[in-house]
């Protein structure tokens, strides 16, 4: 059966992208843009509506998909989400499947690669891009504290808002400022703005530093 799925993201063009993707292999039965309408559509389906929400991790409105799984998973229990992020940060990845995520798949993925993850949600499993799973069963297998530096790190993060974050990693990987752009839907100009942005609450004084900082605390 065709897997009905609803598609959360902030940028209108990323949600007619996958839909383009996805073709006529899914049903999309909604989407939405932000928090609030994300919340409210998905709790007015019946149970038996839906079989997967393709959530996006960052958005503006409070929390992004943290915030949607916090006030809809409790609800709606049954109701299962696939994480679509251009983040591959271990920290997302986590912090996203301890919400109530089913899974974690990046925004490099390819259309086939969405679709088989969507179709492995809906029949009930776990789907991950390959180096993500490791994250998981690492963390849910030690239980370990963090260290003292990824407490610092996590500090230092928290600065930052979600696409300041989104900008860092794709920096730091180098990526080029009009490449950033074009994967965040969002002009050279405001790629710029965040980098500054960053540079300044990290204390940093140039992207090579920033590349340093995040190979340092293992964000790439």
């Amino acid at each position: 059966m065709t897997a009905r799925v609803f598609i959360v993201d902030d940028h209108p063009l990323v949600r007619s992208g996958v839909r383009t993707e996805l073709g006529d292999a899914v049903s999309v039965v909604g989407e939405a843009g932000d928090v609030d309408s994300a919340v409210t559509q998905l709790l007015a389906f019946a149970d038996d509506a839906l079989d997967v929400v393709l959530l996006d991790v960052h958005m503006p409105g409070g929390g992004g998909g943290r915030e949607i799984l916090r006030r809809v998973v409790p609800k709606k229990p049954s109701l299962r989400f696939l994480a679509l992020s251009v983040s591959d940060d271990p920290k997302d990845v986590i912090a996203v499947i301890r919400a109530g995520a089913r899974g974690y798949i990046t925004k490099s993925a390819t259309g086939a690669e969405i679709l088989e993850a969507i179709e492995r949600i809906a029949a009930g499993d776990a789907a991950f891009s390959p180096r993500l799973a490791g994250f998981v069963l690492d963390a849910f297998a030690s239980g370990a504290p963090a260290s003292t530096a990824e407490s610092e790190a996590d500090a230092e993060l928290d600065q930052l808002t979600p696409r300041e974050r989104e900008v860092l990693q794709l920096i730091a990987r180098g990526y080029a400022y009009k490449e950033v752009g074009r994967r965040l839907n969002v002009s050279v100009k405001t790629v710029e703005t965040h980098v500054s942005s960053v540079l300044r609450k990290l204390q940093l004084s140039s992207r090579h530093e920033l590349a340093r900082w995040a190979s340092d605390r293992k964000l790439l």
